[in-house]
């Protein structure tokens, strides 16, 4: 896998980015835990040290949405545990009684915002535009992000099943399956780890502000309209945000892990 291409001339004085033209946040720290990562796998090829790295990093965040689900199920929102099922659902009824059929339709266009068909559509724009222009590693973390977070929720929702609130639900899905917010999930995923790409590229903290500000928003506004259609309860929403940020991190570590190993095959 090789590094990133710079971008035209005209944005290179404004941005920042190593000689090589990678980002910043994409390249291996020297002594970091990627780099030390790539060089024990020796002179493997860059993507094939992103594929474990992947791999592995998958299985952890599996592991941790699970136990994060277990908590929840049993611990927090049980009957004998801390008793935070009644908040857990009281907050969802809240909502309920303030439907409209304005905000029903707010809600219904903030979830295909969070989920299908918007968010495979703009990964896919990215992924596509990236992979044509051969910034790898822009491409693999924009598609790879998704798909991680996607196959973490999947896994989650079967092996820690939750009811869903007991309200009218909007939408005709598995009962079974509120833990975690699929949709709040891969807004996170997408929209944040998009924007911190973005962010670590330009200068200029006041449009790093509004970047940030505009995919805290829409992860915010998707998370309400989830509860809103009385698919997900809080605590639901929260490990949601949780695995989005997970997913975030282990394509950074993949990524920067098979920056690494593409500058040790440079070098060799």
């Amino acid at each position: 896998m090789s590094v990133d291409q710079p971008l035209d001339a005209t944005s290179a004085p404004r941005a920042k980015r190593r000689p090589d033209g990678k980002l910043p946040v994409l390249a291996a720290r020297p002594g970091g835990a990627a780099e030390r990562f790539a060089d024990a796998l020796g002179s493997r090829h860059p993507a094939l040290v992103f594929f474990i790295a992947l791999l592995g990093g998958f299985l952890l965040l599996l592991v941790a949405s699970i136990l994060l689900g277990l908590l929840i199920v049993h611990v927090l929102a049980s009957g004998s545990g801390l008793g935070l099922a009644g908040e857990d659902q009281s907050f969802i009824e809240e909502l309920v009684d303030e439907r409209s059929g304005t905000l029903t339709t707010v809600s219904e266009v903030a979830s295909q915002v969070g989920g299908a068909p918007v968010l495979p559509i703009i990964v896919g724009i990215i992924g596509s535009y990236c992979a044509f222009t051969r910034r790898w590693l822009l491409a693999a973390f924009a598609v790879f992000v998704l798909l991680a977070e996607s196959a973490a929720y999947h896994f989650t929702s079967i092996v820690v099943p939750r009811d869903r609130p007991s309200v009218n639900r909007l939408e005709d899905l598995p009962v079974d399956a509120s833990y975690p917010s699929g949709h709040t999930a891969a807004s996170v995923a997408v929209y944040s780890g998009l924007v911190l790409l973005l962010t670590s590229s330009i200068t200029g903290s006041v449009k790093k502000a509004l970047a940030w500000t505009c995919a805290i928003l829409l992860t915010t506004f998707v998370a309400l309209s989830r509860m809103y259609r009385g698919m997900h309860h809080p605590l639901d929403v929260a490990g949601g945000v949780l695995v989005g940020i997970g997913a975030i991190l282990l394509l950074l570590v993949a990524c920067r892990a098979a920056s690494a190993a593409a500058e040790r095959r440079s070098r060799s």
